[in-house]
């Protein structure tokens, strides 16, 4: 099974992308480009569970991370992304150390959680691993914490020290709206580095997501961030094509 903690351990900065096309190609094209990971995102895409599952194995297959945004804190959705074969869940709009918590139980067996046992799916290999391996991998799985709030800014330290999620993720649009101001103003960007320095004292990891500017993402991560997310595939798509007809507008007679 493909580890985020694991990825997280080896000494760089890794670096993803969300995938919210239904297309097998966008993740293989993902994993081409040489992205570590992949967040496929069930919050922001029409994406359904069966399309994530289906790109879940070909993520693993591809070698890269598979982790999956779940829409909301509903643990149907946790254990059936983790039932899956997902490496971890990206939760959304963690707002205090009761909320992480409740979200990690979900992703974890008994005694540590309340996740179902079902050996039977890709998770336990279609029943194929012992049972004992089986559960071994709830231990695996990481849980990130998507702070989103100014209510999550204050509660950063409690959920990092917790013990119970495995990373912290900043979302500064979300966070930005939020309060009110634009992403780049001063009292969001303090808001963003009060959450590193939290994450640093719980030695808790903790990323972000920015858009296609990997100047600005390896800043981030030389500012102690310890996965970055690079754009989406449907914005590098159109992006590109973008590009590539306005330079032919500008050429053709």
């Amino acid at each position: 099974m493909l580890s985020f903690p694991r990825l997280l351990g080896n000494g760089r900065t890794a670096v993803g992308t969300w995938v919210k096309l239904p297309t097998i190609e966008s993740v293989e094209l993902m994993a081409v480009a040489g992205f570590d990971f992949v967040v496929l995102d069930l919050e922001h895409s029409p994406m359904s569970m069966e399309t994530a599952a289906t790109l879940t194995a070909v993520s693993a297959g591809r070698g890269v991370v598979p982790l999956v945004r779940v829409p909301d804190h509903s643990p149907a959705w946790i254990q059936r992304s983790l039932d899956a074969g997902a490496s971890g869940v990206l939760v959304p709009h963690v707002d205090s150390d009761e909320q992480a918590r409740a979200v990690a139980g979900a992703a974890r067996f008994e005694p540590d959680g309340s996740r179902g046992v079902g050996p039977t799916s890709r998770a336990g290999n279609w029943g194929l691993t012992p049972m004992l391996d089986y559960l071994a991998t709830g231990h695996e799985v990481a849980v990130i914490a998507q702070i989103e709030s100014d209510a999550g800014v204050r509660s950063a330290r409690a959920i990092a020290e917790g013990g119970r999620v495995d990373a912290l993720f900043v979302g500064p649009a979300d966070l930005s709206v939020s309060l009110g101001m634009p992403a780049d103003s001063a009292e969001v960007v303090e808001r963003i580095h009060h959450v590193v320095e939290q994450c640093k004292a719980a030695s808790r990891p903790c990323g972000i997501a920015i858009g296609a500017d990997p100047i600005r993402a390896a800043a981030l991560a030389d500012e102690g961030f310890d996965f970055v997310m690079l754009s989406n595939d449907a914005t590098i798509l159109g992006s590109g094509a973008a590009e590539l007809v306005a330079r032919f507008r500008a050429c053709a007679p």
